[in-house]
């Protein structure tokens, strides 16, 4: 079983933002992150899952860990309806950041994915020091 910890950030929404994940295989943790200008809190938060799955074998056993409600909840419950109904949320309104839950979406296909939310900011270790990291991401002038 691969674990997942991942996290997204900016400063200012829209900003400069930050994400980044937190892969752990067989004890050993790879540290993956990156920046962007110009972006959402939502779109680093998106980003830090999609850029994390790239790293790993097709057909792995994952558990992704995220304090966003929104990508939880939007991978395993939203996005289900969004494609029903043409990419449209409930209210008739086009869904925000398709390309990137397209994105996510096609890439869950290869996997057998967990998706587990843990309260930001508490006492789970590995999700304070994803955060840390995607903040720290956010700050750097570099761009993936």
């Amino acid at each position: 079983m691969i674990k997942i910890y991942t996290d997204g950030s900016c400063l200012g929404n829209p900003g400069d933002g930050g994400w980044a994940a937190i892969i752990i295989e067989n004890e050993k943790k790879t540290y993956i992150k990156g920046s962007k200008k110009d972006t959402t809190n939502n779109q680093m938060e998106l980003l830090a899952p999609i850029k994390a799955i790239e790293k790993i074998p097709q057909g792995s056993k994952v558990q992704i860990y995220t304090d966003s409600k929104y990508v939880k909840s939007g991978i395993t419950e939203w996005i289900h309806n969004w494609k029903k109904n043409g990419w449209k949320t409930a209210n008739k309104q086009p869904v925000k950041n398709q390309d990137l839950w397209t994105e996510l979406d096609n890439m869950t296909i290869a996997y057998e994915i967990e998706w587990i939310w843990v309260k930001g900011h508490s006492s789970d270790k590995l999700n304070n020091e994803v955060d840390l990291i995607a903040r720290e991401a956010a700050n750097s002038s570099w761009s993936t």
